[in-house]
């Protein structure tokens, strides 16, 4: 009876390695995934803030050509006026 009783405690002494060592591949496991989850999001916010530039950017080029639109309608219809005023 003596050397089942070693064979338990082998065998648990095996078990208690076995789920040690899970624990420890589930740990890494989950530490990979968070920072494979920090890396997409520090990508997107990335992607997000240079979006963002662009968006202030495209902005920026529409309010300068509405400009130059409305400088051009004022000159069209200076030429506009002025070609009225020999005819008349």
């Amino acid at each position: 009876m003596g050397s089942r009783r070693r064979a338990n405690t082998f065998t648990r002494f095996l078990e208690d390695i076995v789920d040690d060592t899970k624990d420890f591949v589930d740990d890494l496991i989950d530490r990979a995934k968070d920072v494979e989850e920090d890396a997409k999001d520090a990508v997107t916010d990335l992607v997000d803030d240079d979006g963002d530039e662009a968006d202030e950017r495209d902005a920026g080029e529409a309010a300068a050509l509405r400009r130059q639109l409305d400088e051009l309608r004022a000159k069209i219809d200076q030429l506009t006026a002025m070609q009225k005023d020999p005819a008349e």
